[in-house]
This record gives C-alpha cells, sequence and structure tokens, in this order.
C-alpha cells in the first residue's frame, strides 16, 4: 500500500525531531564536561603558569604547542581512565614508583627553570628545557604533564561518580569526557591569549619573577606529589 505525501512529511518531521533531540543530548553532555572541567582549571597548576610565561614572554602563537601537549595528554589519561587503566596505578606499590619519579621530573623542570632565569641553567646543554624552540616548548609541555600519572586515579574515581549519580551509560561517559578534555584547550588558549596581549610588552624583571614563579611552583608540586601520592596536579 504506497505511502500518502501526509505520512511522508510527518515521518520527515518526526526524525528531524529525533535528529535535534540527539544533537541537544549530545551538546549537553559536553557541556557539562566543560563546565566541571573548568572548575578543575581555577585550582591553577603550573603548567598554566608556564603556558602564561611563555606568552608573555614569545606571543600567543608560540605558547600554543604547549597547550596542545597539555591537551593531548589530558585526552590520553582522561582515555586510559575510561578504558579501566585505573586499576594498574591503584596498587600502592604502583602509586609510590609513579609519585618518585613524577615529582622528580617536576622539581628538576622547576630547578632548572628557576636557574635559567638566574642566567644560570642546571644543564646548558639539555635544550629540552629551553621554550626558545616551537619543538621544544611541545616537548615540555607533555614532559610536564605526563610526570604525574596518578591523575588516573582521579579522573577513573571521577567517572565512577558521575556514572552513578547520572546513571549514565558508556557513550554518555565518553562525552562528558569529552568536555573535559575540552575545557582544557578552552582554558589554556584564553591563558595564551592573556598573556599575549602583553608580549613585548612586560618589563624584563617581570619576566624573569615569572620565570622563578613558575620554576618554584614545579618545585612545590613535585614535591606535594611525593608527600601526596594519589593527589593529582592540575593544569
Amino acid at each position: 500500500m504506497p505511502v500518502s505525501a501526509k505520512t511522508l512529511k510527518e515521518n520527515n518531521r518526526n526524525e528531524t525531531v529525533r535528529s535535534w533531540g540527539m544533537a541537544m543530548g549530545v551538546l549537553t553532555l559536553v557541556g557539562q564536561g566543560v563546565r566541571f572541567g573548568m572548575l578543575l582549571q581555577l585550582a591553577v597548576g603550573p603548567v598554566c603558569l608556564l603556558v602564561l610565561s611563555t606568552a608573555g614572554t614569545l606571543g600567543f602563537w608560540p605558547a600554543m604547542p604547549l597547550v596542545a601537549a597539555v591537551t593531548l595528554v589530558d585526552a590520553f589519561y582522561v582515555s586510559l581512565a575510561m578504558l579501566g587503566a585505573t586499576a594498574l596505578v591503584s596498587k600502592p606499590g604502583a602509586q609510590r614508583l609513579l609519585a618518585i619519579v613524577g615529582g622528580l621530573v617536576l622539581v628538576l623542570f622547576g630547578v632548572d627553570i628557576v636557574m635559567s632565569a638566574l642566567g644560570k641553567p642546571l644543564i646548558p646543554s639539555f635544550s629540552l628545557f629551553s621554550v626558545a624552540e616551537e619543538t621544544n616548548r611541545f616537548v615540555q609541555g607533555l614532559v610536564i604533564t605526563l610526570s604525574n600519572p596518578l591523575t588516573l586515579l582521579f579522573w577513573g574515581g571521577m567517572f565512577t561518580a558521575k556514572s552513578m549519580e547520572n546513571r549514565w551509560e558508556r557513550p554518555q561517559l565518553w562525552l562528558f569526557a569529552t568536555g573535559c578534555v575540552l575545557s582544557t584547550a578552552l582554558f589554556l588558549t584564553g591563558i595564551a591569549a592573556f598573556g599575549g596581549v602583553f608580549a613585548g610588552r612586560v618589563p624584563p624583571v617581570v619576566i624573569q619573577i615569572l620565570n622563578v614563579g613558575v620554576g618554584a611552583a614545579l618545585i612545590f608540586f613535585g614535591i606535594r606529589l611525593w608527600l601526596r601520592k594519589a593527589k593529582p596536579v592540575n593544569g
């Protein structure tokens, strides 16, 4: 029996409504993740300060490799947490080892940044700590952010809590997690834009003080990672 034009029109309208409903549902979940992630970003950490320092010294675009690296690592850790890798670092022995290694990396970076700001780099021949080249800035962002794999514990616990609280299935959790990662990119891009406004206008002594502050923050978070083995360092 042929379908009438009126029935076809009604079916198309219902399909459009369903499609819009699905799209709005996706945007809502991603938006919730962005809002939650932005709250976490307010706990300013060493990576945020490093992006601000780089943008204030070199400009907006030179700071973007750092932003890209941090966002990439956040996506990596969030994905691992969603896939259940949290169990791998939940054992006390693994936490202790990761805390020691991660804290050492942060402290080493911090000391080198402080000494470099004072004109006496810790390792003059090791150019990884230099922010003069785009590749170095990207690698620097990767190493600093990767230095705290215990972040997996935070994301794993948070996703479990959100799943139980909202009765979300895995696809809904992935959308929420996507929003959390997007918040990192949005927030740090904003920080880079803010710092870029003042690039070239800030007196050298102010940049030096800011760099010392960045290094001191890295040292502080490295020591805190040793003392609080399961507490993540926020970007």
